[in-house]
């Protein structure tokens, strides 16, 4: 349902936040110090933890990159804008695409700029590489980086030859705004160069509001993770651990770099992921990753997909070394910001977010407003999650499905994802009131979002245009 703007409108006494989100590519839940991991040394995000607090029920809204990124930037599921499959790129955008995020579509960015921040996206775009999709026309100021995925490379379009017009892929580009200015970019130095970059922003906008995204491309969608010349070979964890601490450096060179410029106490850090690591099918393997203790891998509907590693900091204002349990998703970003800036979040469309500010500073007996929560698979509805259970909805097909082999799948699972955080106790058989409620809810995301051959009510499209043409020099 459309809800009223009233709860957003109260403007900020205090002095508006700049904001930076820091958000990794596939980083599993268990890959870093924070939130378990024994192989991959993590020193500076165990100090924002210190000094910031940690989500242990933070999500995001797909398993896989496009839509998830949609999500982050419109505050709706990606069902709802029209990001989640297309006939062309399947379930997430490939070079010379006619589809991207339309620009219809309000992003973070243009609420923010339309607050007088100064709007900057260094890394990862990946909603469309075609001009009116990228960053520039999406409400950002500034853009550096790369249009789609670091794996989407000439090299791999012509091994796919005529599938997604492989056959025209260009080398892989990276971008300053609109204009190509390195083709077939280093990919070692991208971590590198993203903070270099991200930090020359800071300090050009170190005097008026800023909102700084910085999607890093690490540790990516390859089998082989890049990292610069000071991490290649450096940690125990391989060439996934070489990145994932080169990615904890960033943020460290990061905070390191507010502290200095006496601008950390009016700065809202998120470190978060786009979704859960691929895995290996050895799950006792970290070779690509680990979403342990979660189950599932990146790419599905399992809870290691969709529940990633989340710190927020904001020196002043979030209490050091707390921990956060109550449920909050990349939605809330939009409405959230749209708040502590004192912006109204966009009119005449529905927002699936929430404005989470009391939930994320730690306001005492402050509570999470979901009442539920779904988990597709590109256009298939798979679960759904109310309170601390998840019900996996009885499917005569699918595609792919993180708990049934091809053949099953037609009697539900529910899960407590709160006590049985690896998804091991299916207690359908006893607790069938929870099972027909959660239906009840399942059908009602349904009617909204859609489902596999069955068009919601409330569904926008995505942008399109005609005669894509490749991002070259």
């Amino acid at each position: 349902m459309l809800r009223s703007t009233s709860s957003y409108l109260k403007l900020s006494k205090a002095k508006q936040p700049n904001v930076i989100i820091f958000f990794c590519d596939n980083l599993g839940y268990g890959d870093i110090e924070p939130f378990g991991s024994k192989v991959n040394r993590t020193p500076n995000l165990n100090q924002m933890v210190k000094e910031g607090r940690k989500f242990t029920s933070f999500y995001v809204t797909a398993g896989v990159c496009t839509p998830s990124r949609a999500s982050i930037m419109t505050g709706c599921y990606s069902q709802r804008v029209g990001m989640h499959l297309n006939p062309r790129d399947g379930y997430v955008i490939r070079p010379i695409s006619p589809y991207g995020l339309n620009p219809n579509e309000i992003t973070v960015a243009e609420v923010l700029k339309g607050k007088g921040y100064k709007t900057g996206l260094i890394g990862k775009w990946h909603l469309g590489d075609q001009t009116p999709f990228l960053p520039p026309a999406q409400g950002f100021d500034y853009f550096f980086g790369i249009p789609y995925s670091d794996d989407m490379t000439q090299d791999v379009g012509q091994r796919l030859g005529d599938r997604y017009d492989g056959y025209r892929w260009p080398a892989l580009p990276l971008m300053l705004n609109n204009k190509v200015i390195e083709a077939g970019v280093d990919r070692n130095l991208l971590t590198k160069r993203y903070t270099e970059k991200a930090l020359e922003f800071i300090n050009e906008n170190k005097e008026s509001p800023f909102f700084l995204y910085l999607p890093q491309a690490m540790p990516g969608s390859t089998k082989t993770p890049f990292s610069s010349d000071a991490f290649r070979g450096k940690s125990n964890g391989g060439l996934w651990g070489d990145s994932v601490e080169e990615l904890d450096w960033s943020i460290g060179q990061i905070m390191k770099e507010l502290v200095r410029l006496g601008i950390d106490r009016n700065t809202l850090l998120i470190f978060t992921s786009d979704n859960g690591a691929p895995m290996t099918e050895d799950s006792s393997s970290i070779e690509i990753g680990t979403n342990k203790p979660l189950f599932g891998r990146g790419y599905t509907t399992a809870e290691g997909a969709f529940r990633v590693p989340a710190i927020m900091w904001w020196p002043g204002t979030i209490p050091g070394g707390t921990v956060c349990t109550e449920f909050v998703t990349t939605m809330d970003v939009l409405p959230t910001l749209a708040a502590l800036s004192g912006a109204k979040i966009p009119n005449g469309r529905i927002i699936d977010g929430y404005n989470n500010r009391s939930v994320i500073v730690g306001k005492k007996g402050a509570k999470s407003p979901y009442k539920v929560f779904y988990y597709y698979n590109a256009d298939q509805l798979q679960a759904v999650k109310s309170g601390p259970w998840k019900l996996f909805v009885p499917l005569k097909s699918f595609v792919q499905h993180p708990h049934f082999k091809k053949g099953e799948g037609e009697k539900p699972l529910l899960f407590n994802v709160e006590e049985d955080i690896s998804s091991a106790y299916n207690l359908a058989e006893k607790y069938p009131e929870i099972v027909i409620r959660l239906m009840d809810l399942a059908e009602k995301g349904r009617e909204d979002l859609g489902d596999t051959d069955r068009p919601g009510a409330n569904q926008r499209p995505p942008g399109k245009v005609d005669n894509p043409v490749p991002v070259v020099l």
